[in-house]
Formats: C-alpha cells, sequence, structure tokens
C-alpha cells in the first residue's frame, strides 16, 4: 500500500486557498454585529475538553498548537490531544466514526455525512471531492487537512513505502552535541508497518541505584546517552489489529482504560511519539548536600542549554483485536493486550517504606523522597544531591487487560473493559513505593473494570460509561461514572455530560471529561460536576462557548468551582476575519478574597508535594486575521489576563500579565513555506522585577522536493527583558536557537 501525507504544505494551503480572490468591499460595515453578538455568544455554553477542542483549529504544524496553546487558547489536554492527532493521522479510507470525531471541527452530523459519502462511492482518492459531493465545506477540510492521511491500496503484495526524520536543535554557547532524533518507518506486504526511532540525550541522569554508604540513592551526572524508546512492528486489515512493541489503547468514554490522547478512542494505536520542547534546560540541577556550598551558586546556577527531546513510556508488549466479526445485523469487537514497560519518575514522588508505614502522614520527615546524591568514583567523598530531576528506569509496570463489544450499528453499542497492573522495583537494597499524590497507587497491584454503551439516533447521540477501581490501598475500591450527550444538527451541536469521580476511585488509566485540578495525582479523582456546550455556525459567525460547574464535596474541599469560556470568529470577508475569546474560572465561588493563588491548579511544597491552590482568572483575547492574498496569511492576537497571585503583594487587587503576537505565512510556490512569528510576553506589568519579560521571535522556512524529500529550518531568539536578579545572570540571554527537520519519504 502507499500511504500518502495530506497535510504537507502545499497541499494544505492549495485546498484553503480555494475560493479566496480579491477584498470584499463590502466586509467593514459587516464588522457592525460583532458587538451586538458577543454579548450572546457568553451566554452559550461551551465544551472545554470536547472534539471541537475549544477552538476553531487552523493549524498546519506542531509550531501553530503551541502557540495556541501559549496564547491559551487551547488548555494542556486539547494540545496534548492534538499534536498526538497530528502526529498520528486519520485514515480517510478506513477511520471509523470515533476517529473521524476526535479530527477538530468536524461534529457528528459531519462524521456520518462521511461514513454515507465512503459507503456510497468506496474509497475517496481526492479529498477535494468531498467539496464537490457538498460532503463537507471548504474550509473546514482545509483545517482538517493536517490531521488526514490517504492510503491508497496497493495491487502488488511486495509493494514498499516509508519515510525517514531527522530532527535536532541547538543554542548558541551550547559546547555539547545537542539532543536530537532519527526515526524510519516502512510499510509493505500490504498490511505490514515497522517503525523504529533513537534519541540521543544529554540531561537525563543515569544507573540510579542504592548507596550502601548514606543509606540513600544516587546517580550518575547527566551525560550523553542514547536510547531507544520507541519501535513497533504492525499488522492491520479491515478485521484485525495487532501491534508488538510500543503501542497506546483506550475505548469508551475514557473511564476505564486509555493512554491513546483521542477523545473518543477505540482500539490499538502505535506509539512513535517524541517531543521537542521550547523551554531551554538548566544546565545545573544540583544543591549542596554535603558540601559547604551548591555546585550551582552564582553563574554555574543561571547556565541554559537547549533541552532533550522528550517522550512518555506508554504501553511495551502485545495488543491484538478482532475489530469486526459479524453477528446478526450488527458485529463484535474483541482486544486484549499486555506490556511489560519501564517507566521513569518524578524523585519526589517516591518513598522507602522500610522508613515510612504510612506515605500520608506528613509530618513524618522518614515519609519524604529518598535524597538522591551524585556519584563519585570514591563513594565515600563529599558530594552534592540532586533537585526536581526525573529518575530514569526506576520500575516495570505489568499491564494486562481486554475489551469486549458488540457495536449493533456504528452509532449504538455495548461494551466491557478491564486490566490489572502491579509494578516492580529496579532499586535493590531499598523498598520503594509511591507517595500518595503520585498517579500511580502505593502499595501494590490495581486496576479497573468497566461498562460503556452508546445509542443514536436521528440527531441524538448519548455515551455513558461506568467503571469501579480496585487497588492496595487503605481505603479500598471506587466507583465512577460518566454520562454524555449531544444534539447535533447542520452546523451546531449541543452536547451535556455528568461526571461523578468519587475520592477512593484511584485509576490512572483513566482519562475522561473533568477539570484540571488533581487529587492524590489524578485528574478524574474526587470530583462531581456537570458540563453543557454548543458549538455553532450562523452564516458567517462561528460561536463556541459554554460553562463547567464541579467541586470536591468528596476530598478535600467542598468549594464549587466553575470555568465559563467563550468565542466568536466572524467572517468579514473573505481576507479579513477577526475574533474574541474570553475565559473566566473560579475555584471557589464562596470565596472573594485577593489572597488566593491561581497560576497553577497547585502549587507545591519543597519536597514536590502539592498543596490545593484556589483563585479567580479573568482571560480576553482579540485575533485578527488577514488574508490579503491566497499564499500570504497575517495574524495579530493580544490577550490580558487577571489572575490571583497568593503574594503579599496582591492582597487587594489581581495580578495583570499580557501578551501580543504576530504572524506571518507565505507560500511563493506550493513547495515552499516561508513564516515569521513575534510574541511579546509581560508577567505582572505592575512589577519589571517580579516574572518575566521578554520578546520572542523566530523565521522559518520549509520546502519539499517532488514530495519526496523535505526540510525545515529554523532561527529563533529569545531575549528576557525584565529585572529579576536571575535574569541579569542568565547566560545565553538572549538565547539564538537553530532548528533542523529533514523528512525523507520513498
Amino acid at each position: 500500500m502507499t500511504r500518502t501525507g495530506f497535510g504537507k504544505p502545499s497541499t494544505a494551503v492549495s485546498i484553503a486557498s480555494r475560493g479566496t480572490g480579491s477584498a470584499d468591499s463590502s466586509g467593514v460595515v459587516r464588522l457592525l454585529p460583532l458587538v451586538v453578538v458577543f454579548a450572546l455568544v457568553l451566554a452559550l455554553p461551551h465544551v472545554a475538553q470536547a472534539d471541537d477542542y475549544g477552538v476553531f483549529v487552523d493549524v498546519e504544524t506542531e509550531e501553530d498548537l503551541l502557540d495556541l496553546l501559549a496564547t491559551g487558547e487551547i488548555d494542556e489536554t486539547a494540545f496534548d490531544v492534538l499534536v498526538q492527532l497530528l502526529h498520528d493521522g486519520v485514515d480517510l479510507n478506513s477511520a471509523g466514526r470515533e476517529a473521524l470525531y476526535s479530527l477538530p471541527n468536524l461534529n457528528y452530523a459531519d462524521v456520518d455525512i462521511i461514513l454515507d459519502y465512503r459507503e456510497d462511492t468506496g474509497p475517496i482518492q481526492d479529498p477535494a471531492a468531498l467539496i464537490a459531493a457538498d460532503v463537507i465545506s471548504r474550509r473546514k477540510l482545509a483545517a482538517i487537512a493536517p490531521f488526514l492521511v490517504i492510503t491508497e491500496p496497493s495491487a502488488d503484495l511486495w509493494d514498499t513505502s516509508g519515510r525517514i526524520r531527522y530532527r535536532t536543535s541547538y543554542v548558541g554557547g551550547d559546547d555539547e552535541v545537542p539532543s536530537m532524533w532519527l526515526g524510519a518507518e516502512v510499510s509493505t506486504l500490504q498490511n505490514l508497518k515497522v517503525g523504529l526511532i533513537g534519541v540521543l540525550s544529554r540531561t537525563r541522569l543515569s544507573d540510579v541505584s542504592h548507596d550502601p554508604v548514606r543509606d540513600a540513592m544516587s546517580a550518575k551526572a547527566p551525560s550523553i546517552q542514547f536510547h531507544v524508546p520507541k519501535y513497533f512492528i504492525e499488522w492491520e486489515t479491515d478485521d484485525y489489529h495487532i501491534v508488538g512493541g510500543t503501542y497506546r489503547i483506550g475505548f469508551g468514554q475514557r473511564l476505564t482504560f486509555d493512554n491513546t490522547e483521542a477523545t473518543t478512542p477505540n482500539g490499538i494505536r502505535v506509539d512513535d511519539a517524541v517531543y521537542y520542547s521550547q523551554d531551554l534546560s538548566l544546565k545545573c540541577r544540583e544543591s549542596a548536600g554535603e558540601l559547604d556550598l551548591s555546585p550551582c551558586r552564582g553563574m554555574d546556577g543561571n547556565e541554559y542549554r537547549s533541552p532533550d527531546y522528550k517522550w512518555t513510556n506508554r504501553l511495551r508488549g502485545l495488543a491484538a483485536g478482532l475489530k469486526s466479526g459479524p453477528v446478526g445485523d450488527g458485529w463484535f469487537q474483541a482486544y486484549a493486550f499486555g506490556s511489560y514497560q519501564t517507566k521513569d519518575i518524578y524523585q519526589y514522588e517516591i518513598y522507602d517504606r522500610t522508613r515510612c508505614d504510612d506515605p500520608t502522614d506528613d509530618d513524618n520527615p522518614s515519609c519524604k523522597a529518598p535524597t538522591v546524591f551524585r556519584r563519585r568514583d570514591d563513594p565515600r567523598d563529599a558530594t552534592s544531591r540532586f533537585s526536581y530531576q526525573t529518575l530514569p528506569e526506576m520500575f516495570n509496570e505489568l499491564t494486562a487487560g481486554a475489551n469486549l463489544a458488540y457495536f449493533f450499528d456504528r452509532r449504538s453499542h455495548i461494551g466491557i473493559t478491564g486490566y490489572g497492573a502491579d509494578v516492580h522495583w529496579l532499586v535493590e537494597g531499598m523498598d520503594l513505593d509511591f507517595q500518595e499524590w503520585s498517579r500511580l497507587p502505593y502499595g501494590g497491584p490495581f486496576g479497573a473494570v468497566g461498562i460503556d454503551a452508546s445509542w443514536g439516533a436521528d440527531i441524538v447521540d448519548l455515551f455513558a460509561e461506568v467503571t469501579r477501581s480496585f487497588d492496595s490501598q487503605p481505603a479500598g475500591d471506587g466507583w465512577a461514572g460518566i454520562f454524555r450527550a449531544t444534539l447535533t444538527w447542520t452546523d451546531h451541536e449541543l452536547e451535556t455530560s455528568a461526571r461523578y469521580y468519587h475520592r477512593d476511585f484511584n485509576n490512572p488509566y483513566a482519562r475522561p471529561v473533568s477539570a484540571a485540578d488533581e487529587f492524590d495525582g489524578l485528574r478524574a479523582r474526587d470530583e462531581m460536576g456537570i458540563r453543557v456546550g454548543y458549538t455553532g455556525v450562523v452564516q458567517d459567525l462561528e460561536l463556541r462557548s459554554g460553562i463547567d460547574f464541579w467541586t470536591h464535596s468528596l476530598g478535600f474541599d467542598g468549594a464549587l468551582k466553575m470555568r465559563i469560556t467563550a468565542q466568536m470568529d466572524y467572517r468579514v470577508a473573505r481576507w479579513f476575519k477577526p475574533g474574541i475569546w474570553v475565559e473566566y474560572q473560579d475555584r471557589d465561588l464562596d470565596s472573594a478574597t485577593r489572597l488566593n493563588c491561581y497560576e497553577v491548579p497547585f502549587d507545591q511544597t519543597p519536597e514536590g508535594e502539592p498543596v490545593p491552590c484556589s483563585g479567580e482568572k479573568f482571560v480576553a483575547g482579540l485575533r485578527l486575521k488577514f488574508v490579503p492574498h491566497k499564499r500570504v496569511s497575517i495574524t495579530a492576537k493580544y490577550q490580558h489576563r487577571w489572575l490571583d497571585d497568593g503574594k503579599s503583594a496582591f492582597d487587594d487587587r489581581f495580578r495583570q500579565d499580557l501578551s501580543a503576537w504576530l504572524m506571518v505565512a507565505y507560500t511563493p510556490i506550493d513547495k515552499l513555506q516561508l513564516r515569521a512569528r513575534v510574541r511579546y510576553l509581560y508577567e505582572d506589568i505592575a512589577d519589571n522585577g517580579y516574572l518575566e519579560q521578554s520578546i520572542w521571535g523566530y523565521l522559518q522556512v520549509g520546502y519539499w522536493f517532488q514530495k519526496t524529500f523535505g526540510f525545515k529550518l529554523r532561527y529563533e531568539i529569545y531575549a528576557w527583558l525584565d529585572d529579576r536578579t536571575s535574569t541579569d545572570d542568565r547566560f545565553p540571554n538572549p538565547a539564538h536557537w537553530l532548528r533542523a527537520e529533514l523528512e525523507y519519504r520513498f
């Protein structure tokens, strides 16, 4: 088979530009309804974590998604989902209803029309045919293009295709070889795919072990290391799917088991995701330990370098599934999976059971995380200790599970999912376990069993899942449930959901709709809430708005919390589209004081333990998008934030932050793409010595040779302008970055 990428810059631009012509002279007059409609938008609900992702997603690269995250138009959950979707791609010819619905900007009406069209006409060779058949709008197709792949059936069993990818980033002044990764993927025998990714890292510790001299732990200092974190072999047909190596899997409403980053998962996905960070990495992260002074004092504690490429250890083993077994008028599916994955952990998320009987006893200093010293050639020499590090290869997790479901049709089904897991620690000489606020339960084996179902007819779709978790902690097992309903007609979708996660529901593989705060390391725990949402298009006006209420009455507080969001985009003319967005969140509706904090869902103690954080935040943003020519796009954004800080200086007022963006994209020819972006950030505009003031920008060029070889080269500069002492001592400032991405397809 031949796997053709549909999201390359030239293709996406050509589709997006169809119908774009000269300026519309009546556009200025049509701007007047903006003021009136804005008040109405605030009254409409929005789903912050639904498949519309809270914004009309019009992106081409991971950098575009990072920009949406930085401006707050999407949250971290939506970013994780979208970046994984961008990496995976969705096959327009084989994707089911769940996979198509995960594409941004589509509702269930769009998805069902695409599926009906595919059933009537057969494989979709040219996605533009969907426009001609009035299946989907030109704008929606252009927006989902980067997320699509078209798999063409191969007549020859031995036809082979694939790609080789290489990425690296370098920061000026860094005297070590930069982090980089190299990956290869090959498809052959019509149904076989093999992939492998190697990563060169520089900032990871290594060889963590017990230190008998100090009865603590020690590790080797960061060094240049080579890893092979992602590898897989996949066999997939219309009826069967088998993956060996690194993979992801999920089902239902994500309440029982899901680690796919998909919004509506149903089956297996290979795991080949490696990410890069836009933040520099602090070169020295050590404390004094047994030394008189910290090795990171002075300039040594303010030197930065380019970060490593990152990855997440999900599942590693074997997964197999029967996707469609006809029974009566419907079909059943069956999946089984097993994993034995070696995982890393943040150094403060563990404790030693030989010293501490109860990790919830915060007053017992023996229950703190073991100290991790820097290993010397002579173990008796005085040494420093590591701080705020991720400890590599600390434990193996054995996981096994299964799913069985019967589908009456593509909209109605009932299924059951279950899994169990246990952990084997790799540091000999210590009896380690997880802190109570770690994501994984302490004490021993854990797992969950749940039932999910869906039903759909006409404009109505109903979804539900009920799950019971089990673990080895004293509190025992817990229940959780979620119900979701959607009404979809033409370009409108109304969604409501209700959720209940008991305080003892302790399932680290649950990823359902939930608020951003946590209880003992998990979002889907100790929470009950109601969320209502609407997304719609009225002529040239696009509306997204919403409201979410939730509480933790079964956990550490009983405060009622609320989040309201609203976004409106109005197409004044074919060349001009302004938009506005607002967000208000209150983590305790009973408290109106300014002595609360909001900046992060949880603050942290010096030992790394989360501490509940409450407060209010209001965000307002303005976006102006100009398309003066079909090959030129100019976007300007401004955002202002008012939020509780929790510091004594803000005991009677909000902290105010602002940011401004200017983005230009130019495609001189279909194969060449030029991009430039500038961002100005000023946190706490009343005090330039408290938080960050910075300017960041980049220039990027991308080019494809005959759809076979492509590259991206990018130069960026990041300058800190504030008056903090740490900024004065910071090196390098400004930071000069060079990034390179190469890809060869065959």
